[in-house]
């Protein structure tokens, strides 16, 4: 298993109350782990490659955030939530969280008592910050600071918005985002730019991308590059095709595609922000080949087939819950030459693969899984399907 570091990760003294990992053994065992498990659930569709890992698996996280809380005698404490329930869990710093944003998020946390601002009561539904969200292209080392409230009054804003840039020279745009319902959602609807462009940019396999705060952006860019390179590879692009670009977020993978040698790519994706940030990471990128659609991936691949388009490869990258069965019918009528599964969810990934090779003639060519998340469960892998005919 390639890249595992040897050396065990030191032990988290918060491991057993948070539940952001799951995982507190040696790095080589958290790969063995994770090889075994994919290949308990994918070997029947074929060969699974040895997991790759990383070489440094600490503070990978590019996107960290925090819920703010004040306990009974007063005190702040900031963190995360602990498993199944919504107990703050104070934390101030964390072996898989870029350490700049823990830097930030505790002094978010100091300066509030000398601007005499509240955190948030969930049960009181008053009081003013509920979340902080730190944001940081490691290839640019631009940070976004996003200030989640409860409500869209801040009192002595400009103050404190001076007060945080003095303190962290480094953050290039700071954000309140306001979220007064209930919700478990962190951030709301309505945000308003307090300092710089309102947005982050980093570059990632040598394509620049805008992150705002609502962007789905992959969180751990150094194995992002790995998947990415073996998607591409799985993909063979050649100059000519036509490539989809389905559940495309910010339009990362299709852009690397456009800018690798596709033809022309189309990216659809529901959510309406990152649209429009995948338009805008396009033309930064100078490409004039890649377009993209605001919809649901199963609905829009439905209506393709019905019209009777067709596509050479599609890139597929669905949230945990796996594709649709919409989707994989539309697929399977589509009849591309290639597809390249991307998943985080090797029992949904294993569903879909079943439903695919039971209906169609695909068949699996390549599994690759790629450790995205270390410490945690979480499980990404990359496969490649092709029709029995090629």
């Amino acid at each position: 298993m390639n890249n595992a570091n040897s050396t065990k990760q030191n032990r988290c003294p918060v491991y057993k109350k948070c539940g952001g990992c799951q995982l507190d053994t040696a790095y080589p065992d958290q790969l063995r782990f994770k090889q075994g498990k994919t290949e308990r659930l994918l070997r029947r569709f074929g060969r699974v490659e040895p997991i790759i890992g990383m070489e440094n698996p600490s503070h990978y996280r590019n996107k960290v955030q925090a819920a703010f809380y004040t306990n009974r005698s007063g005190r702040i404490i900031s963190g995360v939530y602990q498993s199944g329930t919504h107990h703050v869990v104070g934390i101030d710093s964390c072996n898989i969280e870029d350490e700049a944003a823990d830097e930030i998020i505790v002094g978010v946390r100091r300066l509030l008592p000398s601007f005499r601002l509240t955190t948030y009561n969930e049960d009181t539904r008053k009081g003013f910050l509920r979340h902080v969200l730190v944001r940081r292209g490691f290839q640019t080392n631009e940070i976004m600071l996003v200030l989640v409230t409860g409500t869209p009054v801040f009192p002595s804003k400009n103050n404190f918005v001076r007060a945080v840039r003095e303190q962290f020279p480094a953050i290039t745009t700071i954000v309140q985002n306001v979220n007064s319902l209930s919700t478990n959602l962190v951030l709301g609807e309505r945000q308003t730019v307090l300092f710089g462009k309102g947005y982050i940019e980093d570059i990632l396999c040598g394509c620049r991308f805008r992150i705002s705060p609502k962007s789905f952006y992959q969180i751990n860019p150094v194995q992002t590059e790995v998947l990415y390179g073996k998607a591409m590879e799985f993909a063979h692009l050649k100059g000519n095709e036509t490539v989809l670009d389905a559940y495309c977020g910010i339009g990362t993978i299709g852009i690397v595609a456009a800018k690798r040698g596709a033809g022309t790519v189309v990216g659809v994706e529901l959510n309406g922000d990152a649209v429009r940030d995948a338009i805008t990471n396009a033309k930064a990128n100078g490409l004039k080949n890649i377009r993209f659609y605001k919809g649901d991936a199963g609905e829009f691949m439905e209506a393709c087939a019905e019209e009777g388009e067709k596509c050479d490869v599609v890139f597929m990258d669905p949230p945990r819950a796996g594709s649709s069965e919409q989707f994989l019918r539309s697929l399977i009528k589509m009849a591309p030459e290639r597809v390249v599964y991307v998943s985080c969810n090797p029992e949904t990934l294993a569903r879909d693969l079943d439903f695919l090779t039971k209906h169609s003639g695909y068949r699996v060519k390549k599994i690759q899984p790629v450790d995205m998340f270390p410490h945690t469960a979480h499980i990404e892998c990359v496969v490649l399907l092709t029709r029995d005919s090629l």
